[in-house]
């Protein structure tokens, strides 16, 4: 897993869902920008905020991850 990985799969799950980053942030109760770094690789999540991400996009915490089950 890259340091940008899960910034890479959140991006990808809200273009899914057709959201925006602000619709996104509102539900994280967090601000766009921050999204925004996480997005982009400029910061990485702590366990709270990835664990809500997973949740909203209803996909476990692997699979926000990238990992893959072997």
């Amino acid at each position: 897993m890259s340091q940008n990985t899960i910034g890479h799969n959140i991006r990808l799950l809200r273009r899914k869902h057709h959201m925006t980053q602000e619709q996104v942030a509102n539900k994280l109760y967090m601000k766009r920008q921050t999204l925004s770094n996480y997005e982009i690789g400029k910061r990485i999540p702590d366990i709270y905020e990835i664990i809500k991400i997973a949740d909203l996009f209803d996909i476990s915490l692997d699979e926000l991850a990238g990992r893959d089950r072997r």
